[in-house]
């Protein structure tokens, strides 16, 4: 029996992918770079800051100019920050079934609370959401367990009865080091170097709706 259904939200909740990429090349353009395709950055999108000023700069924690880099996509980001984001394409037809069903659902992810929780009011999911645990709301993050876990303790269900849709390595890494059972989001981003097949989920999905075949 499955008593609550947790989500990743960049890339397997909602296609963020574009307002992240406006602020990357709103950065390039102003540095007269082009600007990159969407599809490039879509691919490395829930990797976050570190992950696209590593596409678009080819820069990391590492190196001398990042935080001042990172601050910067960061502000650009909260400008724009749900222009052209949307719900995949079945994920609102997933949720009502799933409340039909009295199943609740969360969210957990690594994007920071200060950009979470208006996205989340913006798509209008504030008060259906069950549990919501953010990347700076815990000592440590995805892969660890401990964000799955407290989205656990929050709604009083056990992680061994959850299910846990994410579209990175991550996801699964953490799902299955809490109990969790993991299942792959392949319409979603993927930028991992290793194929999905090799994650250690058993379950994939090509489309949020297949998710209640596994309920």
């Amino acid at each position: 029996m499955i008593s609550a259904v947790f989500f990743d939200f960049d890339g397997t909740l909602a296609d963020t992918a574009p307002d992240l990429g406006y602020a990357l090349n709103r950065q390039r353009i102003e540095r007269d770079l082009e600007p990159i395709p969407i599809d490039q950055i879509r691919t490395v999108a829930s990797a976050g800051a570190r992950g696209l000023l590593r596409l678009g700069f080819n820069i990391g924690p590492e190196d001398h100019g990042y935080m001042e880099m990172r601050d910067e996509f960061l502000e650009f980001y909260a400008q724009r920050l749900c222009h052209d984001t949307q719900l995949f394409p079945g994920i609102a037809e997933l949720l009502d079934q799933l409340e039909k069903q009295n199943l609740p659902w969360g969210i957990v992810t690594n994007k920071p609370a200060r950009f979470t929780y208006p996205l989340i009011e913006k798509l209008g999911l504030q008060n259906r959401v069950a549990s919501v645990v953010c990347g700076d709301e815990t000592s440590r993050t995805k892969p660890h367990p401990e964000p799955l876990l407290t989205a656990c303790r929050k709604i009083e269900v056990l992680p061994t009865t959850c299910l846990y849709l994410g579209d990175d390595q991550r996801d699964v890494k953490a799902s299955l080091a809490a109990g969790m059972e993991p299942v792959v989001a392949l319409y979603g981003y993927l930028g991992n170097d290793q194929p999905p097949e090799t994650w250690g989920a058993r379950y994939m999905i090509n489309h949020p709706q297949d998710l209640l075949a596994y309920l």
